[in-house]
């Protein structure tokens, strides 16, 4: 018994400190957990503190860009919300019966290009009691204008004849080239006939009549050609243009062809007598808008050159 009792108590002796070892051991695990942990925080907090004055910085270096987007969409979306406005009007007008009459029919055509003729005859020959002197004071703002209706009118037509025509034209597909070439050539000869008839009234306002020689003479032939021309071309060859363009399009479509690039090519439809009469029709009436379209440039490229002899800024 007295060995039993002595073994017990030899073997029971070492259990207390393999407990304790195992609680100290939790312990220390638990503290460098909890050290990691807090040693993480502060590395996060350190982080967001950089963060934020990086973010500073950035701000404060970026703010005049940050503030050129801002000003870039708010004007783009206002600008869209206007073009929104401005669609559903014209939506409006052209179910109305006047607007039909206006522009599907020939009469208004007629009208306009008579009330055209008369009111720059009536500019460039007034009525004898009307006849100013010819010493008009000097005025910047018309100079501004008559300047910038010549020069966007000159930069219009180069655009238009030796970039955008030709690059399209050998980068899309022929029948989106068509589609472009509608939208564009309706704007194209309605605006260049606006700031032509802008140029002509203010060179008459300050060369009256009675004052011209040969030189002034001609310039105002050169301005009251390209006006009348692109007039013209924009009231009687351009709607036909446009009609032609669907048809052909749409005969073209129904056969599979009119997806090639820079090149024409009808397919099936070359033997086809009705396309072809209404392919000779479009070439017949684009060749003509192209010739009037390089006399107009002509007169402006002869105006341009009396602007540079009249020079006196170089």
């Amino acid at each position: 018994m007295c060995v039993r009792t002595l073994v017990g108590n030899e073997t029971s002796e070492p259990i207390a400190p393999t407990t304790d070892s195992k609680q100290s051991s939790k312990t220390s695990r638990a503290k460098e957990k909890y050290m990691r942990l807090y040693e993480e925080m502060l590395e996060k907090e350190e982080l967001q503190r950089r963060r934020a004055k990086e973010e500073e910085d950035e701000e404060d270096t970026l703010y005049l860009s940050d503030l050129a987007d801002d000003v870039l969409v708010a004007s783009t979306n206002h600008y869209s919300l206007m073009l929104k406005k401005l669609s559903t009007y014209y939506e409006v007008v052209r179910r109305s019966k006047a607007f039909k009459i206006l522009f599907y029919t020939t009469q208004p055509a007629h009208v306009i290009t008579i009330a055209a003729v008369l009111f720059v005859t009536t500019v460039l020959f007034p009525i004898k009691g009307r006849v100013q002197v010819s010493s008009h004071p000097y005025s910047r703002m018309m100079s501004f204008i008559y300047l910038a209706s010549f020069v966007i009118h000159f930069g219009a037509q180069i655009w238009m004849t030796f970039v955008s025509g030709l690059s399209l034209y050998f980068a899309l597909p022929r029948h989106a080239f068509g589609e472009v070439q509608r939208v564009l050539f309706p704007r194209y000869f309605t605006i260049n006939a606006c700031l032509s008839l802008i140029t002509l009234l203010i060179f008459v306002k300050h060369h009256p009549a009675h004052t011209w020689d040969a030189e002034i003479g001609v310039q105002v032939g050169a301005m009251s050609g390209a006006f009348f021309l692109e007039l013209l071309i924009r009231l009687y060859l351009t709607p036909p243009l446009l009609q032609l363009i669907v048809q052909k399009n749409n005969f073209e479509r129904a056969v599979g062809v009119g997806n090639e690039i820079g090149r024409h090519n009808p397919g099936p439809l070359k033997n086809c007598t009705h396309y072809l009469k209404i392919h000779r029709a479009f070439r017949r009436v684009h060749v003509c808008i192209a010739m009037g379209n390089m006399l107009t440039m002509a007169c402006t490229v002869l105006h341009l050159y009396y602007i540079a002899s009249k020079l006196c800024a170089l």
